[in-house]
């Protein structure tokens, strides 16, 4: 941490000034804001700002050049990365599955047909409708850029054509396959009855939802998944994606939302609202 603080104080002081002082800090600060962007809403933040105090207090302890003090927090500073390393691996999962999606360059590398995105859009729309007025429940999980295969091994194989009737018939009450999720990539029915996870996410309201919601909002969150939740309940849908949620969808909405965020592959959700 020492050779931190040097290059700091060198900054400051004008020794080290140059251009590519400027890109170095240039990417630390972008690197910064991503990493605030990333963790906001999480349980994160507050570690955060725990380790950001501990820095602060060894950053003093070099500056007033307190030995003892400036030993002891090197030794826990080395045992806390670790810790962290540990205890946040699904937000480190998350984060770098959301670097790994590249960005716009990921639009560019796998586009999507526009006649595609309307059928799927019709499809998913009719079928969401169909089931909610069947009174049953269904999570329909949409892949994007983030390979969704272990979720669907966890699943029975279905590979059918995407259609709302083969959709509304799987999440029959009397389906042995209407537990569980179903994915979907592209005009295709991967698997039914897929298992999700249930871990933490950025919507501090999880645990007012169901089952069905709060898988939705994990895997969005972990994934650049697009997720159509009908409540089994209220036979409201919904819409999961980037670990947010709105719920109360009419089929105008549906069909819009939907649109929007199957043609762009990152776009977040524009607004939240809470699932019924």
């Amino acid at each position: 941490m020492d050779p931190f603080f040097d290059a700091v104080r060198a900054i400051f002081n004008g020794q080290t000034f140059a251009w590519n002082t400027v890109l170095d800090v240039a990417i630390v600060f972008v690197f910064v804001y991503y990493l605030l962007r990333l963790i906001r809403g999480t349980r994160a933040v507050q570690v955060l700002l725990g380790v950001l105090v501990l820095v602060v207090i060894y950053g003093l302890a070099v500056l007033f050049q307190l030995t003892l003090t400036k030993l002891l927090f090197q030794a826990f500073l080395a045992i806390a990365v670790f810790a962290i390393l540990i205890v946040f691996q699904p937000e480190l999962r998350r984060g770098l599955g959301q670097l790994g999606q590249l960005g716009p360059l990921n639009r560019l590398l796998a586009p999507t047909d526009e006649e595609e995105v309307d059928r799927m859009v019709d499809e998913l729309t009719r079928a969401a409708l169909l089931i909610s007025g069947a009174r049953h429940g269904a999570l329909i999980v949409i892949e994007r850029g983030t390979g969704l295969q272990d979720y669907t091994e966890t699943g029975v194989p279905v590979n059918g054509k995407l259609s709302a009737e083969l959709l509304a018939s799987i999440f029959m009450v009397r389906s042995p396959l209407h537990d569980g999720a179903v994915i979907v990539r592209g005009p295709q029915i991967l698997a039914a009855a897929c298992l999700l996870p249930l871990e933490d996410t950025q919507d501090r309201a999880a645990h007012r939802y169901g089952m069905r919601h709060r898988a939705a909002l994990s895997i969005s969150s972990q994934t650049d998944a697009i997720v159509i939740v009908v409540s089994e309940e209220t036979q409201a849908i919904s819409i999961a994606s980037s670990g947010r949620i709105i719920g109360g969808l009419d089929e105008e909405r549906l069909r819009r939302v939907l649109s929007s965020l199957l043609r762009s592959r990152l776009q977040p959700l524009p607004f939240r609202s809470k699932a019924s």
